[in-house]
Parts: structure tokens; C-alpha cells; sequence
């Protein structure tokens, strides 16, 4: 297969200057052999990246501002030869860091080699909330997965936000029925074409495994709730992201309500809302949380009656996703980025304002000087930043993580749950195992531009333990490999879970006094 003069052409253009925008990073392509590949719906052209087959910004969908706030429709048909050498606009966000439009619903596929291998599937789901983010960040690059693994990457974009989850069902047009999850049912749409193409990348279709970190994790523990999802995804691995409970849909009906009065918009001219520029409707973002104290409108799934009937994780792991294995999986010291970073201050309390802190942003209903006395006693040696930040891990982020890990064991679903705690070295290690710490490690992508690994031996040998088990459960749905120690499904009331650090072990309910403190209050996921 040789490339066309158009193709060369490009390539030259792409080498030439374009290369220092981030989501082109990985653009330069070999000039001697352009891979092609044949769908049912047209040919793609990609580019070779160090042996690795890459098509990036594939079409799944058509242009969503056609039909907006309305369920994605397929991807058309084309003629000749499309070429897929750069990633597709971004949804639009609020500070977009790339191109973004309305026009996101696009893909992105490595491969060691588009023939009949069967290869397993890896597709990543991109974090940031429900509101943020896109499958082209370079930490995301899959082609050291695919040198390591023999496997076939995806990314992908979906709608965020209002455009993918304003729930406008209830508000007296019947064409708004999906809107409030818009977004999912584009994930769904992504996973039908994974189902329907990714043979002609060499891929497995029955070997589809989901990954992703933070609202990537939540998206996914969504999909498993929801019957359009079934059969499309066969493992699922969610990284320090859970969804226990959707939005209900009189409070999503609320949050609609008060984005339509920024937008100075009554219902009864709701059909207008199709046409309003979407920078207005970005700017409306603003608007307080009827809800969330000091937050503007958050936007997340609905149980909506429609593709979501039932809470993801409430109040039992879905039987529907029964048969798929998980694992489950956090980070020691998720809330040192989380809430450090913006509130840089939380590194330096005092005990005296560690409680009012602390009642800030647990998420949960417990007294924070009852929270104080009991770290204090379990770990004397530790200042009031590490039992702030501590507390605020075990009682949000991994709270989740731990109920999403027990119902699926009591439903006798295989789950493995970890725990990094291989901390980061950068600014003298002050963030510790922080939120985003393993997607590096697990995409073997410690160099990449936003890793906080470094690239010292020991994080690449923590990036070889845990890529390596992400490749393996992508191929049988059991994590273990040469390169660990045992890894045990997860059961009660043992609680086994692989702790990956510089000695990576395998610990029986690791933090088990921190899990019996927080299990004694109810948990409730923020905006639902």
C-alpha cells in the first residue's frame, strides 16, 4: 500500500511547524507507507508511528448541532480514500485547551497491524467529570500498549456537559426525550461502530474492554447499567472514577430550569434552544448549582427512564453486567491534586482549621472533629494537611471506589481492586499517589507531556506492573502476570487488593479502620 501524493504532501505540511500543537503531537507519519484500511463505510488512511498503525479522527457520528441535544446518529458513508492522520474537534467546554465543536464525535485507533489477528480491545474513556476533557491528551497515546501488549487502542470524544446531559425530558417536547444523556448514548454509538469495525484493525470484537479514569471510570460504571450498552463491552477497569447513583430527574429538570432562566428562555419557547449560539449556552455554564453549594450547574447522567431505568451502583451492582469482570481501582492520595491544587493553602492547616475544612469537602455527613481525634490516634506522626487530605480520600473518591468493589463481590462478579501508592517525586513529593498519578502508569506513558511519575526506574517499573496487568485482564479478564505478585479477586469479607507501589503486594483490606469509620454515614455522589 503506497501513499498518494495528497498524503505525502500533508505529511510534509504536518513536519514542517504544525507538530507543536499537543493533540498533533503524534502526527508524523512514514512517508513510504501510508496504512490503509477498508470499512463497510468508506477506506481511512493512517500513518506509522514507531511500527504502530495509527487513524486518528474516525467519524462514529454525524454532526450532533444537527440534531442537538437529541440521540447521536451513525456516521454516513463516503467515497475514495479519507485520510485520518489528525485528532477530531473536542466537545465544546468551558476553557477548551483545543479545538472543540459542536461536530465531536470522532475516534481515534492504534494497531500493531490492521489483519486478521483478533487482537484484544482497549478503549479508553477520557476523564474530566462530565464536563471536560478528550481522547487526544498525549498521556493517552496508545502505542506503547500496543508494542507491549500486542492489543488494539481506541479514544474517543462524546458530548459533555449541557450539549450531552441537560435533562430538558420533562419540560413538554417529546424530541428532547435523550437529552439528558445525550453523552452516554454517544459512548453507546462509539461502541457499536468498536463492535461493527474494529475487526478490520486487526481487533477482537468479542474482547472489548473499557478503561478509564475518573468521569472516565463514572461513564463506564454508567454503561453498565444500561441496556444499550449490553454485550458491547466485555471487561470494564474504572481508575479512581465511580457513579453509585445518576441524577434523579426532578433535580436534573431543576438544573434545567435555572440554565433555560440564564439563558432567558421559558419553556414555552424551548425548541429555540436548537438554534442559540453555543457560546451562549458555554456561557450559561456560570449559573449556581440550585444544589451543590459554591458550584456552577453540574450536568452528569439521569435516570431518565428511557436508556438509564436504574442507578448504576444503587442499590446493587446491575445484573445486566453481571458477566463482565472489573477492576476497580484508586489512588492513595487522590485529593492532594483534587483540592491541593486549587486550594494550595490545605497544604499548610493548622488543627485549628483543619475541622472547618475538613466539613467542607468530605461529602459526607459525619463531625468532623470525630474524623480529626480518629486519624490523629491511628497515625500520631501525621500534620493536619495529611489528615485533611487522608480523610478527604477515604471519604469521597475511595469511598466509592470501595462500595462499587463490594456489591460487585457480593454479586460474585470477578473484580480486583488496587491501590497506587507509588507516590510522585515532583516538588519533593509533597502530592504523594495523587488523583490522574496512574494513567501514565497504566498507558506506559511516564514521558509523556502532564505525567507526574518522572521517568526514574522505579516508575517505569510500576508503569511495566501495571500496564502489563491492564493488557492481561484486556485479553482473558484476569489481571495477573509474570511481573506481580498473586493478584486475588476481590471477596468479602478479605478484601484483597494489589497495593502497587516501589514493592508491589498483595494486602487484605489496606485502610480497613479508614473504610469502618466512613461506612458507618450514608454516601451520596455529588450532583445526584
Amino acid at each position: 500500500m503506497r501513499c498518494s501524493r495528497r498524503t505525502v504532501l500533508q505529511g510534509a505540511a504536518v513536519g514542517a511547524g504544525l507538530l507543536s500543537a499537543p493533540w498533533l503531537r503524534h502526527a508524523a507519519f512514514a512517508a513510504q507507507r501510508s496504512p490503509l484500511v477498508s470499512l463497510g463505510s468508506g477506506q481511512l488512511a493512517g500513518y506509522l508511528d514507531q511500527g504502530i498503525e495509527v487513524f486518528k479522527g474516525i467519524r462514529y457520528g454525524a454532526d450532533t448541532a444537527q440534531h442537538r441535544f437529541m440521540a447521536p446518529r451513525p456516521a454516513e458513508s463516503w467515497s475514495g480514500i479519507r485520510e485520518a492522520l489528525q485528532f477530531g474537534p473536542a466537545s465544546l467546554q468551558a476553557n477548551a485547551r483545543e479545538p472543540a465543536s459542536e461536530d465531536c464525535l470522532f475516534l481515534n485507533v492504534w494497531t500493531p497491524a490492521c489483519d486478521t489477528r483478533q487482537r484484544p480491545v482497549m478503549c479508553y474513556v477520557h476523564g474530566g467529570a462530565y464536563a471536560s476533557g478528550s481522547g487526544s491528551s498525549p498521556l493517552y497515546d496508545g502505542v506503547r500498549l500496543c508494542q507491549r501488549g500486542d492489543v488494539v487502542v481506541v479514544t474517543l470524544n462524546h458530548r459533555l456537559s449541557v450539549f450531552g446531559y441537560l435533562s430538558l425530558q420533562r419540560l413538554g417536547d417529546a424530541s428532547f426525550a435523550d437529552s439528558g444523556n445525550a453523552g452516554m448514548l454517544d459512548l453507546v454509538l462509539a461502541l457499536r461502530w468498536v463492535r461493527d469495525h474494529i475487526a478490520a484493525f486487526g481487533g477482537d470484537p468479542r474482547r472489548v474492554m473499557l478503561f478509564g479514569q475518573s468521569g472516565g471510570g463514572a461513564k463506564i460504571a454508567t454503561l453498565l447499567a444500561m441496556p444499550a450498552a449490553h454485550g458491547l463491552l466485555h471487561r470494564a477497569a474504572t481508575m479512581s472514577g465511580q457513579q453509585l447513583t445518576a441524577s434523579g430527574p426532578l433535580h436534573a429538570t431543576q438544573r434545567a430550569e435555572a440554565f433555560l432562566q440564564a439563558l432567558q428562555l421559558p419553556p414555552a419557547r424551548l425548541p429555540e434552544i436548537r438554534s442559540i449560539p453555543a457560546d451562549r449556552l458555554l456561557a450559561a455554564l456560570s449559573t449556581a448549582d440550585p444544589f451543590i453549594e459554591r458550584s456552577s450547574l453540574y450536568f452528569g447522567p439521569v435516570l431518565d427512564g428511557r436508556s438509564l431505568s436504574r442507578h448504576p451502583f444503587y442499590p446493587d451492582a446491575p445484573a445486566l453486567s453481571r458477566s463482565v469482570p472489573m477492576i476497580i481501582g484508586h489512588t492513595r492520595d487522590e485529593t492532594r491534586t483534587l483540592i491541593g491544587r486549587p486550594e494550595p493553602d490545605s497544604f499548610t492547616l493548622t488543627w485549628e482549621q483543619l475541622p472547618a475544612r475538613l466539613a467542607r469537602h468530605m461529602r459526607v455527613d459525619i463531625a468532623p472533629e470525630i474524623v480529626v481525634r480518629e486519624y490523629r490516634a491511628w497515625y500520631p506522626t501525621y500534620s493536619a494537611s495529611d489528615v485533611f487530605f487522608a480523610a478527604t480520600t477515604a471519604s469521597r473518591s475511595w469511598r466509592a471506589a470501595v462500595v462499587e468493589a463490594e456489591l460487585r463481590a457480593q454479586q460474585g462478579t470477578p473484580v480486583f481492586a488496587y491501590q497506587l501508592d507509588w507516590p510522585s517525586p515532583l516538588e519533593g513529593g509533597k502530592f504523594g499517589a495523587p488523583h490522574t498519578h496512574d494513567i501514565p502508569l497504566v498507558f506506559d506513558n511516564i514521558a509523556s507531556e502532564g505525567s507526574l511519575t518522572g521517568t526514574g526506574s522505579e516508575a517505569q517499573q510500576v508503569a511495566e506492573q501495571m500496564s502489563a496487568a491492564f493488557i492481561a485482564f484486556a485479553r482473558t479478564g484476569n489481571p495477573n502476570h509474570r511481573g506481580l505478585p498473586q493478584w486475588r479477586p476481590y471477596t468479602l469479607p478479605r478484601r484483597a487488593t494489589l497495593v502497587f507501589d516501589s514493592t508491589t503486594r498483595l494486602v487484605d483490606d489496606p485502610r480497613g479502620k479508614e473504610r469502618r469509620l466512613f461506612e458507618q454515614v450514608p454516601f451520596v455522589q455529588q450532583g445526584t
